[in-house]
């Protein structure tokens, strides 16, 4: 952490050094950072990432905000999705532009300080932090930020922490839809990847899968849910597992769409077609689910969308906070979609008697 802070101290990043690191042009970087949509997403997504390996922090309004006007909002994140990563921070980069907040991004890596990491940032001027997951669960990184009285929002957290504020959607609702969707097609052997446990949206998603299973009259079989930790590797061994059972689901949704994308992998690896032999489902909604063939049928969480309400949120904290009014912790649930797209299908072999719904 010490070399890190030392190298800020001597040089902080310009939109240069992320051009030359992304490969494109800085007046490229700008029309990134500005949400002008002529970008390729391909040469977004290496500006995003240009921008998040630098620790970055764009402040188009630095010379017109002066001392104690200028709100700075950091942006900690630890997050092993690449397309998940990508849609949140252009979400939070276009809503501080328009606000005229300073946005410093930094990169924490799992089990790595993260705690050390949020006071630095704290101490190094930061008025208020934003904590997508997995950081959002991360209990030593709030008690820090409590302990320095700084405001946060934590978004798409499936349980609040006292004394912050959260940005997220109704992940047990999402994760039951979709499960009665799967059943509507006629599957009955449904097959489900859980998520990390570290993160409490997991444990709303599975609740979720096994209420509907309840609701509809479908039993519940221990071994067709299995472990998962929200990444593509895990979705491997996942899939891998419930495909190998003696009598394999003809549906498998995932907690994410990384592990879904996975067990697609793993299906065509087995030449089992996608979706006429396996309907595969994912939850998220990232480019992800539009990249792979089949392109899936997911659970569209407005990932951008909710930076951008975290922004605006933690704004009004920090504004609030500086005029010595009271904290009023906030809770903003988004809406959620059911996408349907061309990873599911009935089973080849339906059921004689039907489940009504």
């Amino acid at each position: 952490m010490e070399k890190k802070a030392s190298r800020r101290q001597k040089k902080a990043p310009t939109i240069s050094d992320v051009a030359e690191r992304a490969g494109v042009s800085a007046m490229t970087v700008s029309r990134v950072i500005n949400g002008e949509g002529n970008v390729r997403p391909a040469t977004r997504d290496a500006v995003v990432a240009a921008i998040a390996e630098l620790n970055y922090a764009p402040n188009p309004a630095a010379q017109s905000l002066a001392g104690a006007s200028q709100v700075r909002i950091g942006l900690l994140f630890s997050n092993p999705s690449a397309a998940y990563l990508s849609e949140f921070l252009m979400g939070g980069l276009d809503q501080a532009r328009l606000g005229n907040v300073q946005l410093v991004v930094e990169k924490c890596e799992p089990d790595d300080h993260e705690a050390d990491v949020a006071r630095a940032l704290v101490a190094n001027g930061v008025n208020g932090l934003i904590l997508p997951p997995p950081l959002c669960d991360n209990r030593a990184v709030i008690e820090a930020l409590l302990e320095t009285d700084t405001p946060a929002v934590a978004v798409a957290t499936g349980e609040v922490a006292n004394g912050v504020s959260a940005v997220s959607i109704d992940d047990y609702q999402a994760a039951h839809a979709m499960t009665l969707h799967i059943a509507q097609l006629g599957h009955r052997r449904i097959g489900f990847i859980l998520g990390n446990p570290n993160q409490t949206v997991s444990a709303r998603r599975f609740a979720g899968y096994r209420d509907a299973l309840a609701a509809i009259g479908l039993p519940f079989a221990e071994e067709l849910v299995v472990p998962g930790l929200f990444t593509y590797k895990s979705g491997l061994d996942a899939a891998e597992r419930l495909l190998d059972l003696a009598e394999p689901p003809t549906a498998i949704f995932a907690s994410n769409d990384d592990m879904a994308a996975a067990t697609v992998a793993v299906a065509h690896r087995r030449a089992l077609d996608v979706p006429s032999d396996l309907t595969v489902c994912g939850f998220d909604d990232t480019a992800l689910a539009t990249a792979i063939w089949p392109e899936l049928t997911t659970i569209r969480q407005p990932i951008g969308d909710m930076s951008r309400a975290a922004i605006d949120m933690l704004l009004e904290m920090v504004r609030r906070h500086r005029s010595g009014e009271t904290d009023q912790h906030r809770q903003m649930l988004l809406d959620f979609t059911l996408v349907r797209r061309q990873s599911d299908a009935a089973p080849r072999k339906r059921p004689a008697v039907p489940i009504s719904l």
